[in-house]
Protein backbone atom coordinates (compact mmCIF):
# COMPACT_ATOMS: atom_id res chain seq x y z
CA UNK A 1 0.00 0.00 0.00
CA UNK A 2 1.61 3.65 -0.80
CA UNK A 3 0.67 5.86 1.40
CA UNK A 4 1.44 9.98 0.58
CA UNK A 5 3.34 12.11 2.84
CA UNK A 6 0.01 14.03 3.81
CA UNK A 7 -1.09 10.93 5.14
CA UNK A 8 2.04 10.44 7.06
CA UNK A 9 2.29 13.52 7.88
CA UNK A 10 -1.40 13.23 9.58
CA UNK A 11 -0.53 10.36 11.34
CA UNK A 12 2.57 11.86 12.98
CA UNK A 13 0.97 15.28 14.24
CA UNK A 14 -2.31 13.19 15.49
CA UNK A 15 0.62 11.09 17.38
CA UNK A 16 2.33 14.12 19.00
CA UNK A 17 -1.10 16.01 20.01
CA UNK A 18 -2.22 12.42 22.14
CA UNK A 19 1.57 12.35 23.15
CA UNK A 20 1.27 15.92 24.30
CA UNK A 21 -1.42 15.96 26.22
CA UNK A 22 -0.90 12.62 28.61
CA UNK A 23 2.75 14.32 29.06
CA UNK A 24 0.93 17.30 30.51
CA UNK A 25 -1.60 15.42 32.77
CA UNK A 26 1.49 13.18 33.86
CA UNK A 27 3.26 16.43 34.51
CA UNK A 28 1.20 18.19 36.10
CA UNK A 29 -1.18 15.63 37.74
CA UNK A 30 -4.46 17.42 36.48
CA UNK A 31 -5.52 18.47 32.88
CA UNK A 32 -8.87 19.99 31.22
CA UNK A 33 -11.41 17.38 30.13
CA UNK A 34 -10.22 18.30 26.64
CA UNK A 35 -6.74 17.26 27.58
CA UNK A 36 -7.79 14.09 28.71
CA UNK A 37 -9.97 12.94 25.99
CA UNK A 38 -6.96 14.03 23.62
CA UNK A 39 -4.55 12.00 25.64
CA UNK A 40 -6.77 9.05 24.50
CA UNK A 41 -6.42 9.70 20.59
CA UNK A 42 -9.34 11.98 20.01
CA UNK A 43 -8.89 14.76 17.27
CA UNK A 44 -8.83 18.34 18.79
CA UNK A 45 -12.48 18.51 17.27
CA UNK A 46 -14.03 15.66 18.19
CA UNK A 47 -12.13 16.11 21.89
CA UNK A 48 -14.48 19.63 22.01
CA UNK A 49 -17.64 17.42 20.76
CA UNK A 50 -17.28 14.75 23.70
CA UNK A 51 -15.76 17.26 25.92
CA UNK A 52 -19.12 19.24 26.29
CA UNK A 53 -21.56 16.68 27.37
CA UNK A 54 -18.27 15.17 29.77
CA UNK A 55 -19.37 19.14 31.25
CA UNK A 56 -22.81 18.47 31.96
CA UNK A 57 -22.26 14.75 32.98
CA UNK A 58 -19.31 16.53 35.95
CA UNK A 59 -22.30 19.18 37.27
CA UNK A 60 -24.88 16.51 37.48
CA UNK A 61 -22.41 14.55 39.37
CA UNK A 62 -21.27 17.47 41.93
CA UNK A 63 -17.63 17.12 40.43
CA UNK A 64 -15.54 20.16 40.59
CA UNK A 65 -12.19 20.55 39.07
CA UNK A 66 -9.41 23.39 40.44
CA UNK A 67 -9.70 26.35 38.65
CA UNK A 68 -7.03 27.65 36.39
CA UNK A 69 -6.41 29.64 32.94
CA UNK A 70 -5.26 28.64 29.84
CA UNK A 71 -4.40 29.74 26.30
CA UNK A 72 -6.46 29.98 24.14
CA UNK A 73 -5.02 31.30 20.53
CA UNK A 74 -4.20 35.23 21.80
CA UNK A 75 -6.25 34.95 25.11
CA UNK A 76 -6.65 33.52 28.24
CA UNK A 77 -9.32 31.58 29.27
CA UNK A 78 -10.91 30.08 32.50
CA UNK A 79 -10.70 26.55 32.63
CA UNK A 80 -11.35 23.39 35.27
CA UNK A 81 -9.13 21.40 35.40
CA UNK A 82 -9.27 17.12 36.59
CA UNK A 83 -7.19 15.05 37.69
CA UNK A 84 -7.03 11.31 36.14
CA UNK A 85 -9.41 9.93 39.41
CA UNK A 86 -12.40 12.18 38.46
CA UNK A 87 -12.30 11.40 35.06
CA UNK A 88 -12.52 8.41 35.24
CA UNK A 89 -15.79 8.68 37.34
CA UNK A 90 -16.90 11.02 35.12
CA UNK A 91 -16.49 8.94 32.58
CA UNK A 92 -18.11 6.04 33.44
CA UNK A 93 -21.71 8.15 33.83
CA UNK A 94 -21.49 9.37 30.25
CA UNK A 95 -23.52 7.50 27.79
CA UNK A 96 -21.96 7.88 24.48
CA UNK A 97 -23.74 7.26 21.29
CA UNK A 98 -20.91 7.14 18.55
CA UNK A 99 -18.50 4.40 18.79
CA UNK A 100 -15.19 6.67 18.84
CA UNK A 101 -16.48 8.23 22.20
CA UNK A 102 -17.48 4.76 23.36
CA UNK A 103 -14.03 3.60 23.41
CA UNK A 104 -12.47 6.88 24.58
CA UNK A 105 -14.64 6.89 27.56
CA UNK A 106 -13.71 3.12 28.36
CA UNK A 107 -10.33 4.49 27.92
CA UNK A 108 -10.66 7.14 30.29
CA UNK A 109 -12.13 5.15 32.84
CA UNK A 110 -9.39 2.74 33.06
CA UNK A 111 -6.81 5.53 32.75
CA UNK A 112 -7.34 6.00 36.69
Amino acid sequence: MIRSNRTRRATVRARILTTRAAARIRRNGAGTLASHAMAQGLSHRDAASMVGTLRKVAVKLGIVGTAGRTHAGRRMRDCARFTPQQVAVIALAYRPRRLEFKLAAARLALAA
